[in-house]
C-alpha cells in the first residue's frame, strides 16, 4: 500500500480486498505471512492482499472494531464481506475469495 493510496480508496474498489490487521508484538501473527503468501500464489491479481498494522493505525483499528489481533477481513467494492480473528488456513481463505472474485 503506497503512502498515496488510502485504506478507503483500496477497499472501494473492484478487486476484492484481504485484510490483516495485526501487531508486532502478536506470537499468532507471525504465522499469517506464508500463509498470506500462498493465498497470493493461488491467486494472484485476482485480489489484493494488505497487512495494517493495528497500533500504527490505531483509529483505523477502533473504527473497524478490530480487537483482537490477527484479525482478517475481506472487503468487495467499499463493504466488509467476511471477517474473522485468529490464524485462518490458506484454503480457506482461497476459498471465501473466490467467492468474491467477479467472473
Amino acid at each position: 500500500m503506497s503512502n498515496v493510496e488510502t485504506f478507503g480508496s483500496i477497499i472501494n474498489g473492484e478487486t476484492p480486498v484481504l485484510v490483516d490487521f495485526f501487531a508486532e508484538w502478536c506470537g499468532p501473527c507471525k504465522m499469517m505471512p506464508p500463509i498470506l503468501e500462498q493465498v497470493h500464489n493461488q491467486l494472484g491479481d485476482k485480489v489484493r492482499i494488505i497487512k495494517i498494522d493495528v497500533d500504527r493505525n490505531q483509529q483505523l483499528a477502533a473504527q473497524l472494531n478490530v480487537s483482537s489481533v490477527p484479525t482478517l477481513a475481506i472487503f468487495h467494492k467499499g463493504e466488509i464481506k467476511w471477517r474473522q480473528p485468529g490464524v485462518q488456513p490458506a484454503n480457506a481463505l482461497v476459498q471465501l475469495l473466490n467467492k468474491h472474485i467477479p467472473q
